[in-house]
């Protein structure tokens, strides 16, 4: 059997890092759900700045939109609706099969709203509007400031993906917003099963540390913050707390693994896939990982829920220098100001796109 389809059968969704409007046109992604056995898909602007960079499949579409008088972000979030939209179309199928457990695509908010938890709920509740499909995340990032719009865009009925989480704490109060919306709706005799995921990014921990700690840790510290994660994700699963809420109709929001692409050259090209093989996750992989892991894929055993040996990996980190919660900080911050940078950029693209076929 495909080793994708063995870590799904294991407990585990594997999620897609990727949309482009070629891979929907040629049925690269059907081939992927078909194949590989992806039951999902996540979206950002660096993914978007690039689809349009290295494909002139969105011209027609671009242009359409122009004449009607549209630009900028307006015209961006179209054209990104046409491909999560069709995207969605071809994952409802898992969506259905699985009662809304899986089959999910996510878009963007955009990121210069980070800080900004008010306009973030309207924007998110407006895209899920006009996207009008029941599969589809919107993706929030858990800043301290975001963390209100999380719960309160639970609370409206708009299913979220919680971004731009590093730590296991940065982790567990995004959990704690989305079950305050969960409650909330308990308590108001709506239905609470608003479905969810919260991303904690793994990859880029590794990157931050390289070089500065001895070679025997060397791509480990990734690996433990994602273990650490699963267990108190399994530990906030087995609190009263949660199960009063699944007692009611919730569904846990699950864990995911996000940033799983390895950057050290040196190290095995599937080394967060193998070493985060979790029940009850979702694993969300850049293009090139989804086909290494098809081709030359393997895993042993799942994840222990009480995250195997994350704590004592970590306490050697901290023995090390490694301030953790700073850097769990640090790399929020960064990755919010790459987030915008990356904004900005795809904004740039589509500008410069929008002059090309006006000329053409």
């Amino acid at each position: 059997m495909n080793p994708t389809r063995q870590l799904r059968d294991a407990g585990q969704s594997l999620w897609l890092d990727n949309i482009t409007r070629d891979l929907i046109t040629t049925g690269t992604l059907k081939r992927y759900i078909d194949e590989l056995g992806i039951t999902g898909l996540t979206s950002n602007p660096t993914i978007f700045e690039q689809a349009l960079r290295n494909s002139s499949a969105y011209d027609g579409a671009i242009r359409e939109r122009l004449q009607a008088g549209q630009s900028g972000e307006d015209l961006f979030f179209e054209i990104a609706l046409q491909d999560i939209t069709a995207a969605a179309d071809l994952f409802r199928p898992v969506h259905d099969r699985t009662d809304g457990v899986d089959g999910w695509v996510s878009l963007e908010v955009s990121p210069l709203l980070a800080r900004d938890a008010r306009t973030t709920l309207e924007v998110a509740k407006a895209l899920h509007a006009r996207a009008g499909r029941p599969n589809l995340f919107i993706k929030i990032p858990g800043t301290r400031e975001g963390l209100p719009a999380i719960e309160e865009a639970i609370f409206a009925g708009v299913p979220v993906n919680v971004t731009l989480l590093f730590s296991p704490e940065q982790y567990v109060a995004a959990a704690a917003a989305w079950l305050r919306g969960v409650e909330r709706r308990i308590e108001a005799g709506l239905n609470p099963c608003v479905a969810s995921v919260a991303s904690i990014f793994i990859s880029r921990w590794d990157v931050a540390v390289a070089g500065k700690v001895p070679d025997s840790f060397t791509n480990t510290l990734g690996l433990a913050i994602g273990r650490k994660a699963f267990r108190d994700y399994m530990a906030m699963v087995a609190s009263p707390r949660w199960q009063r809420a699944f007692n009611a109709g919730a569904r846990p929001q699950r864990l995911l693994f996000a940033s799983t692409g390895t950057k050290d050259p040196k190290a095995s090209d599937i080394l967060y896939v193998r070493g985060l093989a979790a029940p009850l996750t979702v694993n969300t992989l850049p293009e090139a990982t989804l086909k290494a892991f098809a081709d030359h894929g393997e895993f042993g055993t799942m994840v222990h829920p009480d995250g195997g040996d994350a704590g004592a990996v970590l306490d050697r980190f901290q023995a090390a220098g490694v301030e953790l919660a700073a850097l769990a900080s640090k790399l929020q911050d960064d990755g919010a100001a790459s987030f915008v940078k990356s904004w900005h950029e795809l904004l740039g693209q589509l500008a410069a796109k929008s002059v090309a076929v006006r000329a053409g």
